[in-house]
């Protein structure tokens, strides 16, 4: 009888070890859940928690032991889990809230529409510029080489940095005079390389001067930079017609010819997309979304006459 009581005795002393490792494996793994997501705050259907989660489990959410038949209550845990980050009926996102994006910014004050690359956290001179220069033909000689020095420093700035510098750069380079550019030595250009507000690399600054030199041989043969460049657009822009920002290229085929023959004539940093984006700024090309404002105003600019000056 004593016997029989001490092995009953030992059974249940077992089992209650059993139950208490079993408690605390699932503590742990609870702390270690919380610690790559607090389950007990959030829901979501993020790909990036659910792979998080599911490589600290060593598996995803299909895995075929976490079903509902689990029968174990460390099984049922996890799946409890699983169920909060990843509900069971998954909606689909209906593809019209994905595809259908405004045209253009209606958010600027006065309601006025801007193509959709100006938001409300632009700075002032990215706006000033798009409603002033961008996509206005230009015909001076001063102010392309201007323009072409800009677009090719969107190798190392964006448009808002650029534009900020807009005036140091003209005094810097002569008022994009190409004849004053062109005879800059070496004193100037390491004068204008070592100026901490432009930030501009000597490399960079030799390729300016360069393209000035470039353009004073082009002005003896073809009678004007305007007139060599606007050739390629037959003295008349290209206006298109692009509703979203996805349709507006990074190149088109006129502006690779317009690249290959600047390279031929000793030009640098004129590659495709910096030709195009040259082209934009310059208004040889009109890619003012449809719905801006100022898109009917550039168009209108350029059906007039050529007016080279």
């Amino acid at each position: 009888m004593s016997k029989q009581y001490s092995t009953k005795h030992d059974m249940e002393k077992n089992k209650s070890i059993s139950k208490q490792k079993e408690k605390t494996n699932c503590n742990i793994l609870s702390k270690h859940f919380k610690k790559i997501y607090p389950i007990g705050i959030h829901r979501t259907c993020s790909p990036l928690s659910l792979s998080s989660l599911s490589l600290s489990l060593s598996q995803n959410s299909t895995d075929s032991s976490l079903t509902a038949d689990s029968s174990t209550p460390l099984d049922q845990k996890i799946l409890s889990a699983l169920r909060l980050i990843v509900p069971i009926e998954r909606r689909e996102i209906p593809v019209t809230k994905i595809i259908r994006q405004p045209s253009a910014s209606s958010t600027e004050e006065g309601g006025i529409r801007r193509c959709n690359w100006i938001t409300n956290n632009s700075e002032k001179v990215y706006v000033q510029f798009h409603d002033e220069c961008w996509g206005v033909p230009v015909y001076d000689d001063n102010q392309l080489f201007e323009l072409l020095t800009m677009s090719g420093m969107l190798m190392d700035f964006n448009w808002t940095e650029i534009i900020k510098r807009r005036e140091l750069l003209r005094e810097s380079f002569a008022g994009f005079d190409p004849n004053n550019v062109s005879k800059m030595g070496e004193k100037e250009i390491l004068e204008i390389a070592s100026n901490k507000e432009l930030t501009l690399a000597e490399s960079r600054v030799r390729c300016i001067v360069d393209n000035a030199k470039c353009i004073t041989k082009i002005v003896k043969e073809f009678g004007s930079f305007s007139s060599y460049m606007w050739d390629y657009v037959s003295y008349k822009p290209v206006i298109n017609k692009f509703k979203y920002p996805r349709n507006v290229p990074l190149r088109s085929p006129k502006a690779e010819a317009m690249s290959k023959d600047l390279l031929k004539h000793g030009f640098r940093l004129v590659g495709p997309v910096i030709v195009y984006s040259f082209m934009q700024a310059s208004g040889m090309t009109i890619d003012h979304l449809v719905d801006c404002y100022r898109y009917s105003e550039c168009v209108n600019l350029a059906e007039r006459p050529w007016r080279h000056v």
